[in-house]
């Protein structure tokens, strides 16, 4: 297998992820979703940390500063053996009032993916998706059933 293969896989499994959060968050109330079994120790280990970040849109340039990469470096390590692939690449939306694009995205390590959307999730940044696309979605159902 070349390396090439493994970056198309890596990206395909990246991309999955993604939209499957998507779904999930415009499918269910946010703050119901458990998304580790260690969700409050994630949640309270994360606000003791990073108590004043602002989660609704991330500040991209600063997270991952030299300064930022310090200051997060040992909250994920803190994660090494207990939360799954903890420092796998993982898609993360920057806005959070956004869906997936380009633009609002940045690659991050599952752990900091994990500690900011179950962050999102109780603190109601998530909230208003599931109106917003679920009716994005259905208008979109629509017009293919209207085109076939």
């Amino acid at each position: 297998m070349c390396q090439q293969d493994v970056e198309l896989g890596w990206a395909m499994k990246t991309y999955d992820h993604a939209e499957i959060y998507f779904n999930l968050l415009c499918s269910v109330d946010p703050r119901l979703l458990k998304l580790t079994p260690m969700d409050d120790t994630v949640y309270q280990k994360f606000r003791g940390e990073f108590r004043d970040m602002k989660i609704d849109a991330v500040d991209e340039d600063q997270m991952k500063s030299k300064e930022g990469k310090e200051k997060w470096r040992p909250f994920c390590e803190e994660f090494k053996g207990i939360v799954e692939d903890y420092n796998f690449g993982t898609l993360m939306r920057i806005d959070s009032s956004q869906e997936y694009s380009e633009k609002n995205s940045t690659l991050v390590p599952r752990i900091q993916f994990l500690a900011i959307e179950i962050a999102r999730n109780r603190e109601g940044c998530n909230n208003g998706l599931q109106k917003k696309y679920r009716n994005k979605k259905q208008e979109i159902t629509e017009d293919a059933t209207a085109m076939s």
